[in-house]
Order: structure tokens, then sequence, then C-alpha cells
């Protein structure tokens, strides 16, 4: 007798998920969902950099992108200091240069 497949795992909606997975962008004020620091956090730059892998170049379109977006939004917001341009630089693109992400 043969004994019956266990059926293929779910996934999990994001609110179920271990909170380290929920570092995402909340949008218009570009913090972490998760952990109320600016995005992207020091936890989702790891994660960033393991989802990535060796694909820098990849990363960084993708984190280009980004820093697109959150200069419209953060432009658009009428209350607080705006970043400098600086400030966003290094926020989104200088930590994943070849040079910041050498292997240990």
């Amino acid at each position: 007798m043969r004994t019956p497949h266990p059926p293929p795992a779910r996934r999990e909606p994001l609110g179920r998920l271990h909170p380290v997975y929920q570092h995402l962008p909340d949008r218009p004020r570009w913090t972490c969902r998760a952990c109320s620091r600016d995005w992207p956090c020091p936890a989702a730059r790891m994660l960033l950099r393991v989802e990535y892998d060796l694909d820098r170049v990849g990363l960084s379109v993708y984190l280009a992108g980004q820093l697109f977006d959150a200069t419209g939004d953060l432009l658009r917001l009428t209350e607080g200091p705006l970043p400098t341009p600086g400030e966003l630089y290094n926020r989104f693109l200088a930590w994943a240069t070849p040079q910041s992400w050498r292997a240990p």
C-alpha cells in the first residue's frame, strides 16, 4: 500500500512571515514597515544582498529605481526637513557599491 503524498506547501501571507522578512518600504515616508527606520534599513540591506547575491548590477538598478521613487515621494511631503541629495545617495546606493560590499 502506498503512502499518500502530503499536500504541497502553501506560502504564508506577508503578515504571517517572520518579521525579518517584512523589512519593506512604507511609502511615502520611506520608512521600514518592520522597524520604522529609514528604508533600506540594515535588515533590508542584508536581505537585499542575499537576494541579489552576486548580481551587484541588478541590485544597483533596483536601488536606483527605489531612489527615483523615494525622491518624488519625499519632495511631495510638506512637513519636516527633506534629505539632501548626498543623504539619499548614501541611503540608497553607496552601501551597495563594489567597494563597500567585500566578502568576509
